[in-house]
């Protein structure tokens, strides 16, 4: 984990890797939740069953989902500490190059591609890439945007 503990340590950091999360296992109750909150109830991803018999000989994970795991495993790889607050700014690039399949587990690694000062803090831009174990190529790639003020 990546501790930062001043506006000056994130700017010398731009460039760097900053960590690789844990691994966290993608499971059928958060891709039934996930298509009850966004109304997405498409059949490759909460009808098991049916699922068995499609492209990906099951269900898988929403590529939004996958991304909204983004909060989570990047606090496993970076902090700030002494931050008044930090909020997301948005994406530049999100990929989903390969789906998760329901049951498997997923990490990120994180590198900070960019950083900008801002009234009070700083812009971040972290490059993301969220693998899933045992696949050759990632679920999801994204350059997210967030703003920490100190």
């Amino acid at each position: 984990m990546r501790v930062f503990s001043s506006k000056e340590e994130v700017i010398a950091a731009k460039g760097e890797r900053l960590g690789t999360s844990e691994w966290l296992t993608v499971t059928q109750e958060q891709v039934n939740q996930f298509a009850d909150a966004t109304l997405d109830h498409q059949w490759i991803h909460i009808d098991v069953e049916r699922a068995k018999q499609g492209p990906f000989g099951g269900p898988i994970a929403h590529g939004f989902l996958t991304l909204s795991l983004l909060p989570k495993l990047n606090s496993e790889t970076y902090r700030f500490e002494g931050a008044k607050m930090g909020i997301n700014y948005g994406l530049n690039k999100v990929r989903f190059p390969s789906p998760v399949p329901v049951g498997s587990r997923v990490r990120s690694t994180t590198e900070l591609a960019d950083v900008t000062e801002v009234d009070g803090g700083l812009q971040l831009a972290i490059k993301v890439t969220v693998e899933i174990e045992g696949a050759g190529k990632p679920a999801c790639v994204a350059e997210s945007l967030s703003r920490v003020i100190f």
